[in-house]
């Protein structure tokens, strides 16, 4: 495997990174389809954690929101959306190592391969340099999502939607599981489950709420 170029590695410490062992890095910005020995899953593993454990950190350190709420926030903040989001702040994309292939299907405007090189690199600065390093630099990096009140206050469908995918988890499908009651004062009662995570069930005057309800308590439930 080559060394960092000079101005990748010019790159990855003017955006706050310490580079220590090159060939860490190298592999945090490195796709799959180079083929190469040793590329960015397992440091997107490890960045991960890291960067669940720096925001949870925050969260606790800054709100008196109950757990419910904590996770909701947390899991709109470390989505892959979010991870994608930052990465295209930093101008990631430029210092990717990526097939041409792979890069002419789109590689380097993905967000999840955005997101999951965002996560290795976490996990590069963590072991290069420490967790309180890496927690710092999460703090930094994410510091617009955390103080723009990101996961707040969303639709309890919309949530419910980030926490799963925020968990790779499939999407929550909802299904009317009852109605009852003559037309103008109907009754809806909904199932949302989510694939080996659980279900939860409301009941509402109208579908729409119905699964909304669905969806606030599946949250209270299991996030």
């Amino acid at each position: 495997m080559k060394g960092l170029k000079p101005e990748t590695r010019g790159w990855l410490e003017a955006t706050g990174f310490t580079v220590r062992d090159d060939s860490l890095w190298l592999a945090a910005l490195t796709h799959g389809s180079m083929g190469e020995k040793d590329d960015y899953e397992r440091l997107e593993f490890l960045g991960d954690r890291v960067l669940g454990l720096s925001i949870a950190h925050w969260l606790y350190e800054r709100s008196e929101a109950p757990e419910g709420k904590l996770a909701q926030r947390l899991n709109a903040i470390v989505s892959r959306q979010m991870c994608a989001t930052v990465a295209r702040g930093i101008g990631l994309s430029e210092h990717m190592r990526i097939s041409k292939q792979a890069r002419a299907d789109g590689g380097t405007d993905s967000d999840n391969i955005l997101g999951d090189v965002m996560e290795s690199l976490l996990g590069a600065q963590f072991l290069d340099n420490g967790f309180a390093a890496a927690r710092d630099l999460v703090h930094q990096l994410w510091r617009p999502a955390l103080e723009s009140g990101a996961g707040e206050s969303k639709h309890p469908k919309s949530a419910l939607q980030e926490w799963a995918a925020g968990n790779r988890r499939k999407p929550p499908e909802y299904e009317v599981v009852d109605r009852s009651g003559p037309d103008h004062a109907a009754q809806f009662t909904v199932r949302v489950k989510v694939h080996k995570v659980g279900e939860a069930t409301a009941t509402a005057n109208s579908k729409g709420e119905a699964e909304k309800a669905a969806a606030k308590e599946f949250m209270e439930k299991f996030g």
